[in-house]
């Protein structure tokens, strides 16, 4: 009933208009326009967006899109035979590798670098947990800075806010994921091969601190790639919070 009284006082003042004198043309226009808005409102449940609804909004994205980014990247293979995350061999043991293939050591470095992947792809499954903590736990201030950013801008503010903590909390679920798929298991033959090669300089490079930065980057690029989504996929926004908070930046 509200909104019909509103539409018929639209009418009536659309019609007052032609009656009016000239110097009363511009206010009747103006209150036409807000009439119109007011109904507008009323009828979408729509309302200025405060700092705050942004705000929750980022990190309501951000939760999502670490429970997918954990949830894809903790199958089998998700690291494994996926291009963008695959885990290679360490770049500072890079003569380590080609000593091992002019060894006929093959079968080894591949084993070696598939069991580098599943032991990301084994400390996946306990990763949502702490990116979702770390979100929740993100200070943000300016939150209309972040969404009218880039369209990786909230990825960036969480990486740039939370990586340190992040890595201190994950590092221990990496060391049990290794020990899970035994990697040193593979990794063992190769250097210790080759740090008995008369004249070469040792390698040691730690494996715990590679896989965990691998795997943290790996999680952030799919974390990025699900803020896109939400941002640019209407289908995406399945809440009403990014409904409002994203819809408003595509309009």
């Amino acid at each position: 009933m509200k909104i019909k009284s509103i539409i018929y006082s639209v009418v009536a003042l659309a019609f007052s208009v032609s009656s009016c004198a000239s110097q009363n043309f511009q206010q009747s226009i103006n209150a036409a326009k807000d009439a119109v808005n007011s109904a507008t409102s009323a009828t979408t449940g729509g309302g200025a967006l405060s700092n705050d609804d942004v705000i929750n909004g980022l990190k309501e994205a951000l939760t999502i899109g670490t429970n997918s980014s954990t949830a894809f990247a903790s199958k089998l293979d998700g690291f494994y035979k996926n291009p963008m995350l695959f885990i290679a061999f360490p770049s500072e043991a890079q003569k380590v590798k080609d000593w091992a293939l002019k060894m006929g050591m093959k079968s080894q470095v591949d084993q070696f670098e598939m069991t580098l992947n599943r032991a990301a792809e084994e400390a996946s499954k306990d990763a949502a947990t702490v990116f979702v903590n770390a979100v929740k736990g993100m200070s943000i201030g300016d939150g209309f800075a972040i969404l009218k950013g880039a369209d990786n801008a909230a990825t960036n503010y969480l990486i740039e806010k939370t990586s340190a903590e992040l890595k201190i909390k994950f590092t221990p679920i990496v060391q049990a994921a290794i020990d899970k798929v035994e990697l040193t298991k593979y990794w063992n033959p190769i250097i210790n091969g080759y740090n008995k090669v008369p004249f070469v300089q040792k390698q040691n490079p730690d494996l715990t601190a590679y896989v965990t930065d691998k795997a943290m980057e790996g999680l952030f690029k799919l974390i990025a790639q699900e803020e896109l989504k939400i941002r640019k996929d209407p289908v995406a926004q399945v809440t009403d919070l990014l409904k409002r908070v994203f819809g408003s930046v595509m309009k």
